[in-house]
């Protein structure tokens, strides 16, 4: 199986609506290692590292996000493996 990593930036309705933890419940599910964090302008970013059907699979659900959040941008590129060993919430 081969390994990649992604990096998401999701804009829209995604900070104070569980966003980041269905994410990471999601990324779970998926078998996907990496990390979900809010940043300061009202994105949030996601790091996933895993096979590339997983990752597909994650980027399609980023988009739709949780059931109160509202995406209105997603921005996806190749990221550098942050070398951990699950799914963060930070």
């Amino acid at each position: 199986m081969s390994v990649r990593c992604i990096r998401c930036y999701v804009s829209g309705r995604v900070q104070g609506v569980f966003y980041r933890a269905s994410t990471r419940e999601r990324a779970v599910q998926l078998g996907l290692r990496g990390y979900v964090r809010n940043l300061s302008d009202g994105r949030v970013e996601v790091v996933a590292c895993g096979d590339a059907v997983a990752l597909d699979s994650l980027a399609a659900w980023l988009r739709e996000g949780s059931p109160r959040s509202l995406v209105s941008d997603l921005r996806v590129e190749p990221a550098p493996d942050p070398g951990l060993q699950e799914f963060d919430i930070r």
